[in-house]
């Protein structure tokens, strides 16, 4: 299993934009769109620049994230309440003060309320619920992006000779992302230990509840593709994983 098998589902957000954008480009382009097309993004001006990705249009409407020039750094709580149960988050935003701004203003926008969770995995080294798409595909955000603010405290992968796989522990919340500081909405919930280049911004934990919760969804199992292995090891859960709403507890 390749390191970028957790980018693969978000990166196809990229991809389709990039290739609806070249074939607009083929034909003629009203001045009013070359105009727009000139016109830089948005990007707040605080320490976390969150930054406007019109190719890449939110799933659901919301503004750009607050962005003092003091980046709040105390613990948040959060729940997302499923209809598998309540699945409690500590939010560390000592660690990624970006990351836990960014996702608290998501929830207070209720961006992740009646959202599914789009994939599971079952890979030896990367057993994760990934989440945070309203268009249930992998392929939505909220229209920006920001910085990674990856982690440098993770332990070791037990066996790896390289020494550059760190252990995303059981109970781990981090965000999923497409590439290099390419942080929006989808982020992942680590029932399993899972080996990862560490790529990943780590952000907060899950609580026992939440953590059950999980287990009940991964015992489910995940749907088959026509072409792939049995047992399934990639895709949508066969138990729905759906977010009834998320609140900010602080």
């Amino acid at each position: 299993m390749s390191d970028r098998a957790l980018l693969r589902l978000a990166a196809r957000a990229v991809v389709a934009a990039c290739t609806i954008g070249s074939l607009v480009a083929v034909g003629a382009v009203p001045a009013s769109a070359d105009k727009a097309a000139d016109k830089p993004p948005r990007t707040t001006k605080g320490p976390c620049h969150y930054t406007e990705t019109p190719d890449e249009p939110a799933a659901r409407k919301v503004p750009l994230p607050p962005d003092p020039h003091r980046t709040p750094t105390r613990r948040t709580s959060a729940v997302l309440k499923t209809n598998h149960g309540d699945i409690g988050l500590t939010l560390d935003a000592a660690k990624a003060p970006c990351t836990v701004q960014s996702f608290v203003h998501l929830v207070k926008h209720r961006f992740y309320d009646a959202t599914s969770c789009h994939r599971l995995t079952a890979y030896d080294r990367l057993k994760v619920l990934q989440c945070g798409d309203p268009t249930f595909t992998g392929e939505g955000g909220p229209g920006y992006r920001y910085k990674d603010e990856l982690p440098t405290d993770l332990p070791p992968w037990p066996g790896d000779t390289t020494g550059t796989r760190k252990t995303y522990a059981r109970g781990v919340l981090a965000m999923a992302n497409a590439g290099p500081d390419t942080n929006g909405s989808q982020f992942f919930l680590v029932y399993g230990d899972s080996g990862l280049l560490p790529n990943y911004t780590v952000f907060g934990t899950v609580d026992a509840a939440g953590l059950a919760a999980l287990d009940r969804i991964a015992a489910g199992g995940i749907q088959p593709a026509p072409d792939g292995p049995t047992p399934p090891v990639d895709g949508k859960p066969v138990l729905p994983a759906d977010i009834r709403d998320a609140r900010v507890c602080h």
